[in-house]
């Protein structure tokens, strides 16, 4: 059975996950050399290959990084399902903060830990452990055609697979999409991810005078480009924590999976006594809701300030709306709000920064259909649907240049994974029954008729 060929294959998917953490692979050459890249896509051109894949290639994209892609046929007439992943992780961030080494599987109250263990080479681990437990099942074979690509730019942002994607098509053409970089709303708990906030940058800057002003002789009348923006981005949330931009919704309620507060609280890691924010549940806050967040301020930093008036003053902004929402007809309203709160006649400009469409995933589909079978077999429990705050911009252009097919977010990245932060993790038992809903995802998908 696929359990039992899965469980048998796991110190291999261990021994492969480790050698994968020792990869720097983080796709900013200001950081890391180029070669722990490089490394990363030497060996996972070697390890696919020997996994039964042919036409294993790297493909060197528009920012520079490497794409993966292979392909293994099946039989004639039988369905295709593309496998994505990313194979460049996050900077380690404080390596004092580690408990071990960033760069180092090490094992640690029942969790591996190491940079890139979740997100997302976890998830490889899992699609090798997969593929090799369903060909030795099936005799050599696999029962579906399955395709892979790995990005090697995901958490850089920079666009290269996005970029790929419509200029090779005939690489990527699928019925089913699975996007294994995601996970479950909790370790045992099978979840897809079925919406994904989309995303718009914006920084805007305030002017009031042409140089800085001893506070002492001016303070008073003359006019604070500091405090005029504060005044700008109070406008930007209610009491409660609402966001509030004149004309986008946020009244959105969330239909799937519950997100309880204290769970909610546990994994954000919020003070004692802290409030969470909004009059919505979490998941409505999370999910089904707009948010603007300030990421940063430019302004005098404490130590070292003087006396003075600012005579400018800037901020950079995060807007993060829900599928449904336009993200650049609401950073449209998010500059008319702030142009309309601008006070004393203060002058303010706009700089538009990246932007990204949220995504709305399969809910129904033979695809659908045939993974939440999948899921109960390895986890004994019905699916459940969650959303996620972040953007994947690459889930919209894998739906604009394949509209037929089923797109669905998956894998093995928790909440106790702590990803992008130290310490990150992941639990091998989510490594394990993941790799058994991929593989009997594929066995049960093989009957349903492919859809182009």
């Amino acid at each position: 059975m696929l359990r039992e060929r899965i469980r048998d294959l796991m110190p291999q998917a261990r021994a492969d996950l480790a050698e994968m953490v020792t990869f720097r692979s983080v796709h900013d050459a200001a950081q890391f050399p180029v070669a722990g890249c490089d490394a990363m896509v030497d060996w996972l051109v070697g390890a696919f290959t020997d996994a039964g894949l042919s036409d294993v290639t790297a493909h060197v994209t528009a920012d520079g990084s490497k794409a993966v892609t292979g392909v293994r046929p099946g039989p004639p007439g039988a369905p295709t399902v593309l496998l994505y992943f990313h194979h460049d992780v996050q900077p380690p961030l404080d390596d004092a903060a580690w408990l071990s080494p960033p760069w180092e599987l090490v094992e640690r109250d029942g969790r591996w830990f190491g940079r890139g263990t979740a997100d997302d080479k976890g998830s490889i681990a899992v699609v090798l452990t997969a593929l090799r437990a369903l060909a030795a099942e099936n005799g050599g074979d696999l029962p579906v055609t399955v395709r892979i690509v790995g990005e090697g730019s995901e958490e850089q942002g920079t666009g290269g697979l996005e970029d790929f994607v419509p200029h090779h098509p005939d690489l990527l053409r699928a019925d089913a999409i699975l996007v294994l970089d995601s996970g479950n709303v909790a370790v045992g708990r099978p979840t897809l991810t079925t919406a994904l906030r989309g995303v718009a940058d914006l920084v805007v800057t305030v002017e009031t005078a042409r140089s800085v002003l001893h506070s002492g002789m001016f303070g008073g009348p003359a006019p604070d480009a500091l405090a005029a923006l504060v005044k700008m981005l109070g406008t930007l949330r209610d009491d409660a924590g609402n966001t509030t931009i004149d004309g986008l919704d946020a009244t959105g309620t969330w239909a799937g999976a519950d997100y309880p507060a204290d769970r909610f609280r546990a994994d954000a890691q919020i003070l004692d006594g802290v409030e969470l924010l909004g009059d919505g549940a979490v998941a409505d806050m999370l999910w089904a809701r707009p948010v603007v967040t300030i990421l940063g301020i430019d302004c005098p930093p404490v130590v070292g300030s003087s006396a003075a008036i600012q005579p400018a003053a800037r901020a950079r902004l995060n807007l993060r709306v829900p599928p449904g929402t336009d993200p650049a007809d609401a950073r449209a309203k998010l500059i008319d709000q702030l142009t309309a709160a601008t006070p004393w006649g203060a002058r303010v400009s706009f700089q538009p920064g990246g932007i990204g469409a949220p995504f709305a995933g399969s809910l129904g589909g033979p695809a659908f259909e045939s993974m939440g079978r999948a899921m109960r077999a390895a986890y004994g429990r019905d699916l459940e649907t969650q959303g996620q705050g972040g953007s994947i911009p690459l889930c919209t252009v894998f739906q604009e240049t394949f509209p037929d097919a089923e797109i669905m977010l998956l894998g093995v990245c928790e909440p106790e994974c702590r990803i992008h932060a130290p310490n990150e993790s992941v639990h091998p038992s989510e490594v394990e029954n993941m790799a058994v809903v991929l593989a009997a995802f594929l066995q049960e998908y093989a009957g349903s008729p492919a859809s182009s």
